[in-house]
């Protein structure tokens, strides 16, 4: 069954084929995209629509940075919040809280026309006072998984890769796709 990956982030990309293990397709596509905190919500309605273009089963990812001082915020809106204050920019909102503690989310989404699911992984951890590292993409550089003392971008694809909110939305889509062979 060919799976069409609907992103134009070479980055997820690259990490969802590896952690996949699985050959998908990509497939870049303007999309409307709702606005709201929770990924899943975003991913779900993102899924459908790359459905109606694309007519053939699709996979949609939405990242979400849940900051326990801003009461959530942004959720699913951190690239809006990366495009205005930048990484940079958040860091420095958060050096007047003492609460510096975050969850990061992947939220995919597998939609074939009938079946929507969604797959979800977590990590918790804290926003560093500075961004710091290269590697990576998003906000990379300023989270820090409570198993580490690195950002995400200070550690290499693999080290992330093994601990990674993505990484465990992709186990869990693997497992599910698995079970439809």
């Amino acid at each position: 069954m060919d799976i069409y990956f609907i992103t134009s982030n070479k980055g997820k990309l690259n990490e969802v084929r590896q952690l996949l293990g699985i050959e998908i397709k990509s497939r870049s596509v303007e999309l409307d995209e709702i606005q709201g905190i929770r990924a899943e919500t975003v991913a779900a309605d993102k899924a459908k629509r790359a459905y109606a273009i694309v007519k053939k089963p699709v996979l949609v990812e939405d990242t979400a940075l849940y900051i326990n001082a801003l009461n959530g915020f942004p959720g699913a809106l951190i690239k809006f919040m990366e495009m205005t204050v930048g990484y940079d920019g958040t860091c420095r909102m958060l050096r007047g809280y003492k609460d510096k503690r975050a969850t990061a989310e992947s939220c995919i989404v597998f939609y074939d026309g009938k079946d929507l699911k969604s797959f979800s992984g977590r990590v918790h951890g804290t926003i560093s006072d500075r961004t710091r590292g290269t590697d990576g993409f998003g906000f990379d550089c300023l989270f820090i998984p409570d198993s580490s003392k690195k950002t995400f971008a200070e550690m290499g694809t693999e080290e992330k890769n093994r601990i990674s909110h993505r990484r465990k939305a992709v186990l869990k889509l693997k497992r599910y796709l698995a079970s439809r062979r």
